[in-house]
């Protein structure tokens, strides 16, 4: 579970670095369906992929920690089924958005309990490891 947990919150970590540097270089052109939306959206989407960038980096941060602080991985986790729930909310006020935002809400949505669930899997293994250390002689 410990090594789940960790190859998941570097995959996490990659993709945001990736998606926000995406964003950054490509504005309007990185959003389906936006291309003519215009400078303030493109501004808008720059500076988000920027902090997106930032958001991957605090999950590679988290992974290369020992162990990965559970607090951190559930926190990273809310944040992301945070924006599954924005764009459920824009669902609702807008309508259905281009076939690859519903996918990435599927995800947004689907991918955080699976972190909860993992939060303190390193942490556990980690007491484990260090209760078997303190009975050798």
């Amino acid at each position: 579970m410990a090594r789940a947990l960790r190859t998941l919150a570097q995959l996490m970590g990659w993709s945001g670095v990736a998606i926000g540097l995406y964003h950054v270089v490509l504005g309007n052109a990185a959003i389906p369906g936006a291309g003519s939306a215009g400078a303030t959206v493109d501004s808008w989407g720059r500076f988000m992929g920027a902090a997106f960038v930032g958001y991957g980096l605090a999950w590679l941060w988290a992974a290369r920690q020992r162990p990965i602080p559970a607090r951190v991985v559930r926190l990273l986790a809310g944040v992301f089924l945070l924006g599954g729930v924005g764009r459920l909310l824009s669902l609702a006020v807008h309508g259905w958005p281009h076939w690859f935002q519903i996918a990435l809400t599927v995800i947004e949505l689907g991918l955080p309990p699976v972190f909860f669930r993992l939060a303190d899997a390193d942490e556990r293994t980690s007491r484990r490891e260090g209760e078997g250390a303190a009975v050798a002689p």
